[in-house]
């Protein structure tokens, strides 16, 4: 599940009075029973002002599509949709302002690591990245949390219950068709199966 956040690590994350957020969490496996998350919010989204010391839940959704009974060698069957998740329950901080930097850092370390250095000081607007005074600009803008994970659960829906003749009939339909989510889900279930 730990690998799943990893590669699936943009949540929504839900805090008691049913607000929502969509935004990437980075894990920090060997902190806590279970793990624990780490990320940011914009001041300006009021959702960071319901969190602090709730318990919420983090939703990771990895690929999933539509599955046609007619794929299937059985008969009868009926569509369904395959796809994968992690649930989390948390008890989530805010941060102070040297973490919540830090956190932006690492962020931005996660996804393109390059921002954070350039290969030579005359080149570094071309290379987008990102100063130190800008990068302190702006986690003055933002809200940092860490979620202390306290429940995790998985759940993995691939039609792995099926016949290897449905299965393949599955990758078959899955591979005729031109949706991203289909191939996304495709690549997924034949490295899952």
């Amino acid at each position: 599940m730990h690998d799943f956040i990893d590669e699936f690590s943009f949540a929504v994350l839900t805090t008691t009075d049913l607000t929502a957020s969509h935004l990437p969490l980075l894990l920090k496996r060997e902190e806590g029973e279970f793990g624990t998350l780490y990320g940011h919010l914009a001041k300006a989204n009021n959702h960071w002002k319901s969190m602090d010391m709730q318990t919420l839940l983090v939703v990771f959704s990895g690929p999933h599509g539509y599955i046609s009974p007619t794929w299937y060698d059985s008969y009868p069957a009926v569509p369904t949709w395959n796809y994968s998740a992690v649930h989390i329950k948390g008890e989530v901080t805010l941060t102070d302002e040297e973490t919540t930097l830090q956190i932006l850092t690492d962020t931005v370390k996660t996804y393109e690591s390059n921002l954070l250095t350039p290969l030579d000081a005359s080149d570094a607007e071309q290379q987008g990245f990102i100063p130190e005074d800008y990068k302190d600009k702006l986690s003055k803008a933002i809200i940092g949390f860490k979620i202390t994970i306290t429940e995790i659960e998985g759940k993995l829906k691939l039609g792995q219950h099926r016949s290897d003749a449905d299965q393949q009939g599955v990758i078959t339909g899955l591979s005729l068709s031109q949706r991203f989510d289909d191939k996304a889900l495709l690549a997924y279930t034949k490295r899952h199966r």
